[in-house]
């Protein structure tokens, strides 16, 4: 459990604005007390044998730390304003699923505590320097890293103006969701078929009690969202302590309603409030999907940035294009992967959950129902997806997965028939469509 909360709270703090710059900023603070120490006790370092400390007197560092401060806080401010702008761009153009990405954009982060972080700096200095109306203080070396600090920040801003021109480019938009897409995969199907442990054989249905249905009590949520992730080593903690059979109705990913039903329990006499509490811990809920446990969410995103790209406002079949051939990477990898059993065991190979997780078919329904609704009059759209079909079909190896894809690659064959009035377009298509029957029957 502790693992799950501690990866919503760095999912969290990883998708805010404030999290990174603080740290900067408290990181700034604790380097001006520090250098502040060393000047009051006179220690230079090799700063002064290199000749890089700061000579002047009083008035010189109030100007050069009055001024790196005032400029610090101006360029916060515009930086500040570009990414606002940028999230509004994004949000308008490539869907606000996507502002989430943005948000966890590190870069952006590290600019904005480095403006910060440089402002609270040269302002802690700034507040030590005396002049001949006090004991005269000129702190050096404070003075000399406040100068270092403007430098490093100038380097930062030409990287911020770099990046945010780079990251409001549809390519590398799709790529990132693309390596979120991956890294989904890689986290949540580790397994490669036929190279990994040898996986033990399915038990039947037989295994469930005849009563189940009847006998098993249903655990109701207690608010409502979107259930980002399940514990599920709670959960089994949980089923085999008490000697119980747990059935989950939903996986992370879905919506879910304040009363609706968690999980169902057998037998359903034993469960009490306390048991009822305790399994409501295991499912963490939350405002929006994440990809923690979720590989649909990052290809939702990516059927987001195409539908909108296809729609006749926009017009853009090539950033729908792009989409596919990210999709069909992640599918790939998908078609290659084993898919967890929804029957899990305890350690005595006793049945403890039934869980309800995503198939195959239901991904590629995810990944291929809006953009074949939404793109039936665009040629090349249609095209670059039978393509894909055919691509992924290569790397399938189930027969029900190929079964699945073959029914996606009807529905856009049928449609193209319907709705596309050139004949040489239309053979086009045909001869895409029977490249992916040739492909499903090797």
């Amino acid at each position: 459990m502790k693992n799950i909360k501690l990866g919503k709270l760095w999912d969290s703090l990883h998708s805010s604005y404030w999290f990174v710059p603080t740290l900067m900023a408290l990181m700034a603070i604790a380097l001006a007390f520090g250098m502040l120490s060393l000047d009051r006790a006179g220690k230079s370092g090799p700063l002064e044998s290199l000749g890089w400390i700061y000579t002047g007197g009083p008035d010189g560092a109030r100007t050069l730390l009055s001024a790196v401060a005032g400029s610090m806080i101006t360029v916060a401010g515009t930086a500040f304003s570009i990414t606002i702008v940028a999230l509004t761009l994004a949000s308008s153009q490539f869907g606000p699923r996507l502002m989430r990405n943005f948000m966890q954009d590190t870069g952006n982060q590290v600019v904005l505590g480095t403006f910060i972080g440089t402002f609270i700096y040269c302002l802690l200095v700034l507040r030590t320097v005396r002049g001949d109306d006090y004991n005269v203080f000129v702190p050096q070396i404070s003075v000399t890293i406040g100068m270092v600090l403007a430098i490093a920040s100038i380097g930062v801003l030409i990287y911020f103006i770099h990046h945010v021109s780079t990251s409001m480019q549809a390519s590398h938009i799709i790529r990132e969701v693309g390596r979120e897409l991956d890294n989904a995969i890689d986290r949540l199907f580790p397994q490669k078929i036929g190279q990994g442990k040898s996986v033990p054989k399915q038990r039947s249905v037989a295994e469930i009690p005849a009563g189940f249905e009847k006998e098993a009590t249903p655990i109701l949520a207690k608010q409502s969202g979107y259930l980002q992730a399940i514990d599920d080593e709670l959960l089994m903690k949980i089923a085999t302590s008490k000697d119980f059979l747990l059935r989950l109705k939903y996986r992370p990913g879905k919506f879910i309603v304040e009363g609706s039903e968690l999980v169902m329990i057998w037998p359903g006499e034993r469960v009490n409030k306390k048991l009822t509490q305790h399994l409501n811990q295991a499912f963490i809920f939350g405002e929006q999907r994440t990809e923690q446990q979720d590989v649909e969410f990052p290809i939702n995103q990516l059927v987001e940035i195409a539908a909108r790209a296809i729609s006749p406002g926009i017009n853009d079949p090539f950033t729908a294009i792009q989409c596919i051939n990210q999709m069909s990477a992640g599918l790939c990898r998908l078609a290659e992967r084993e898919f967890p059993s929804p029957y899990r065991y305890d350690n005595d190979n006793n049945l403890r959950a039934i869980a309800n997780p995503v198939t195959f078919a239901e991904l590629l329904d995810a990944a291929f129902n809006q953009i074949r609704q939404y793109s039936k009059p665009d040629v090349a759209v249609v095209i670059r997806l039978l393509e894909a079909i055919a691509l992924i079909a290569s790397r399938t190896q189930h027969k029900k997965d190929r079964a699945a894809l073959l029914r996606h690659a009807q529905m856009i064959q049928r449609s193209s028939e319907e709705n596309i009035s050139e004949e040489l377009d239309r053979k086009d298509v045909e001869e895409r469509y029977l490249a992916v029957v040739r492909a499903l029957e090797q």
